[in-house]
């Protein structure tokens, strides 16, 4: 594992987001975790849930701590598709993407629903690990 992701599984943007980098990561080298899970925070106890919920979280290999829009980069980088964001990681680009991921991240809900016609989801967990299907 390169990069465990701490996401909202009953985000429906969120989820399909991950299902679609897990589609593509071969290598195994992401693993996913949905912060709704049951036992989330017994078994990540250095990771606030409140924070996790507000921004995306992630933490590399040697447990670097990443967030938003560097989560993103890093993970669509570790399948072999970093140049779908990497434009939002340059100097002059960085700040004002980084308050739009922001914004979305705030309003996610709203903005699945007019997507997706559904707000949030249903929680698909057992015996407290919600995965997702790909």
């Amino acid at each position: 594992m390169k990069l465990r992701i701490f996401y909202d599984g009953l985000c429906p943007l969120c989820k399909n987001e991950m299902r679609n980098i897990k589609r593509r990561d071969i290598d195994n080298a992401i693993s996913l975790e949905d912060i709704n899970a049951q036992d989330f925070s017994e078994r990540f106890p250095h990771i606030d849930v409140t924070k996790a919920n507000d921004i995306l979280h992630a933490e590399t290999a040697d447990g670097k701590l990443l967030l938003g829009l560097d989560v993103t980069y890093e993970a669509w980088s570790l399948v072999g598709k970093g140049c779908l964001v990497g434009l939002l990681r340059k100097p002059l680009i960085k700040p004002f993407a980084d308050q739009g991921y922001l914004l979305f991240a705030k309003n996610r809900y709203k903005i699945s629903k007019l997507l997706t016609g559904q707000s949030r989801l249903p929680q698909e967990c057992e015996s407290g690990r919600c995965d997702i299907k790909y």
